[in-house]
C-alpha cells in the first residue's frame, strides 16, 4: 500500500484481495457517504460492490444482482445501501428521479460509472478507481479528510490483524457503545473461534469543563487501552471472568480479546432474568470483599494507577442534572441560588461518604456489560467486559448501577431481592456495617441517577441522540427510591422545589 495525504493506492492481487477491501470498506462507511466506483469494464467495480454489500449484510450468499438495467438496487441493511449503475443513464438529471438524494440522506450510495452523472454527484464523495495491473488490479482511493480518516483506520486495523496472526480473517461489525469505541467480530481464516476486536482510537482531549480540564480527565474516564488491560488482568487473577488479551497496539488503540459469549442477563423481551441478576449481585459481593491494589503493572514501562472517585468527579457528574435536565424540564435554567444550594447539598452528601466502604468499583455494572456463561460455576458465570473506567470509591455505587439498571426496568420486588441478597452475602463475611452501607448506597444511587437524568438530555440536545430519552422515566423512578433514605431529604426537597417531576 502507498499513501499520500489525499489518496491511498492498493495492489489487489486477486478477487480474494478485492473482496477483502470491500469487507474493510463496509466497516468504514457511514450514512451519507457516496462511493463513486470508476474503471473499465471488468476492472472489478461490481466485485468490490458485491463484497461490500455481503459484508454489510453479514451474508456471504446475499444475492447482489447487477443494477445495469434497473439502474438502482436498494438493500435494507445495518445501514441502508443503494447500488447505482449509471452506464445506461440517459441524462445526468435522471439521477434525482432515481431517488439518489433521498437514499443519501439515510444511507450509503454505491455508484458505478459515476462519469455519467458527474455534475449531479456530491462534491464530498469517496472515489475509488480500479485499473488492471498485471494479474491483478490497482485500487486508488481518494476522499475528503473525514471519510479518508475512517478508511485509513480500517486499513490500519487490517494491518494489525495481519501482524497478529489473523491474515485474511473475516471482519464483521459487532457494536458501538455510547463512547467512541467500536467492536468487530473477527473470524480466523480456516479453523478457529471468533475473537473480538476493540477499536479505540486516540482522540483529542476536547474543551475544558472544569479547572481547565476536559470532561474525561475530571470524570477519570479511560483514554487509552492500558486501563482495560490492567483491570482485565487483575480481575482475572482474582478469579473473575474477563477477556484474555491476545494482542494490543497501545499507540493506535487496537486490541484483540477473547470472546466471552453472547448471552446476556435479559430475556428475549428485554426483561431482567432474576437468576442472572442475582448471580451478578453475588459476583459484586465477592469483588467488594477483596482488596484491589491502586497500582497495576501493565507493561515493563507502564503502570496503571486506578483513580479515586473523588469529590470533584462526583459533583461534576451530579451537576448534569443542574445543567441539562433542569432547563429541559421546566424551560428555565437554574438560578444562582438554586445552583449554590444544589452544590452545597452535594458537598454535605459527599462528606457523609468519608467512612463508607471503599474499594474497586467497576462503574458500569449493568446489563449491556454482563455476559451470562451458563456452563460455568460461581462468579465465572458472570463475564465482565466493560471495566476500563473503574475507580476506587464507595462500593455501593456498583450495586446501585446493577439493581437500578439504567436501560432495564427492575421492578421493586426484584430490586429489593437483589439488595437483600447482597447484604446477606456481605454479612456472611463478618464485620459488615449494613446501616453505613445502605446510606452510602442511597447517596450513590442519587448521584448516578442525577448524572443520568442530565446525560439523557445532553445526548438529545448536544449530540442529536434522542433515543436515550426513553430511559428518563425509569431514571427518575430510581431516583425516587434513593430519596426514601433520610440522608437524601435535602436533595429530595430541592428537587421538589425546583419542579423536577418523578422525584
Amino acid at each position: 500500500m502507498t499513501a499520500t495525504d489525499t489518496s491511498i493506492s492498493l495492489f489487489l492481487a486477486d478477487d480474494t484481495a478485492t473482496a477483502q477491501l470491500g469487507e474493510d470498506l463496509a466497516l468504514a462507511l457511514k450514512a451519507g457517504d457516496c462511493v463513486a466506483l470508476s474503471g473499465d469494464l471488468g476492472a472489478g467495480k461490481s466485485s468490490l460492490a458485491r463484497a461490500l454489500l455481503r459484508a454489510m449484510a453479514d451474508d456471504a450468499e446475499l444475492d447482489v444482482p447487477s443494477p445495469t438495467f434497473t439502474l438502482v438496487q436498494s438493500y435494507e441493511l445495518r445501514i441502508p445501501v443503494s447500488h447505482f449503475d449509471l452506464y445506461r443513464l440517459g441524462d445526468p438529471s435522471e439521477l434525482m428521479e432515481l431517488g439518489f438524494d433521498e437514499a443519501l440522506q439515510t444511507g450509503i450510495c454505491l455508484v458505478e460509472w459515476p462519469e455519467m452523472a458527474e455534475s449531479e454527484l456530491p462534491k464530498e464523495r469517496i472515489v475509488i478507481k480500479l485499473e488492471h495491473e498485471g494479474e491483478g488490479r490497482r485500487a486508488t482511493i481518494m476522499a475528503p479528510a473525514r471519510q479518508m480518516a475512517r478508511i485509513r483506520r480500517v486499513l490500519a486495523i487490517r494491518a494489525f490483524l495481519d501482524a497478529s496472526g489473523y491474515a485474511g480473517a473475516r471482519r464483521r461489525f459487532l457494536t458501538g457503545d455510547a463512547s467512541l469505541r467500536a467492536y468487530e467480530s473477527i473470524y480466523p481464516r480456516g479453523e478457529g473461534s471468533r475473537v473480538i476486536l476493540m477499536d479505540w482510537p486516540p482522540l483529542p482531549e476536547g474543551p475544558p469543563v472544569l479547572d481547565g480540564k476536559p470532561y474525561p480527565k475530571v470524570a477519570h474516564l479511560a483514554e487509552n487501552a492500558y486501563p482495560f488491560v490492567a483491570l482485565a488482568d487483575i480481575l482475572r487473577e482474582n478469579g473473575f471472568a474477563t477477556p484474555d488479551i491476545f494482542s494490543v497496539d497501545y499507540e493506535q488503540g487496537i486490541l484483540l480479546i477473547e470472546d466471552l459469549g453472547t448471552d446476556g442477563v435479559l430475556d428475549e423481551h428485554g426483561r431482567p432474568i432474576a437468576e442472572r441478576y442475582r448471580a451478578s449481585v453475588a459476583c459484586l459481593a465477592h469483588l467488594h470483599s477483596l482488596t484491589i491494589p491502586h497500582d497495576i503493572p501493565v507493561t515493563p514501562d507502564h503502570t496503571h494507577h486506578i483513580p479515586d472517585f473523588d469529590r470533584t468527579a462526583m459533583k461534576m457528574e451530579a451537576r448534569l442534572l443542574l445543567d441539562w435536565h433542569l432547563p429541559w424540564k421546566r424551560g428555565t435554567p437554574a438560578s444562582d441560588a438554586e445552583r449554590a444550594d444544589y452544590l452545597a447539598i452535594w458537598d454535605q452528601l459527599i462528606d457523609q461518604l468519608d467512612d463508607a466502604e471503599k474499594n474497586l468499583l467497576l462503574r458500569d455494572m449493568h446489563s449491556p456489560n454482563i455476559i451470562w456463561r451458563a456452563a460455568e460455576k460461581g462468579i465465572q458465570r458472570i463475564g465482565l467486559i466493560d471495566f476500563q473506567d473503574a475507580m476506587i470509591g464507595p462500593t455501593s455505587y456498583d450495586l446501585a448501577s446493577l439493581v437500578q439498571d439504567a436501560r432495564v426496568t427492575i421492578e421493586r420486588d426484584l430490586h429489593d431481592q437483589l439488595i437483600s441478597d447482597y447484604l446477606a452475602l456481605r454479612h456472611a463475611e463478618g464485620g459488615f456495617d449494613e446501616a453505613k452501607f445502605l446510606k452510602s448506597w442511597a447517596i450513590m444511587s442519587a448521584q448516578r441517577n442525577c448524572k443520568l437524568a442530565g446525560l439523557w438530555v445532553r445526548l438529545l440536545q448536544r449530540d442529536g441522540k434522542p433515543g436515550y430519552l426513553k430511559h428518563m422515566p425509569r431514571t427518575l423512578a430510581y431516583l425516587a427510591i434513593a430519596f426514601e433514605h433520610e440522608a437524601l431529604a435535602p436533595l429530595r426537597e430541592w428537587c421538589e422545589k425546583a419542579g423536577i417531576g418523578g422525584a
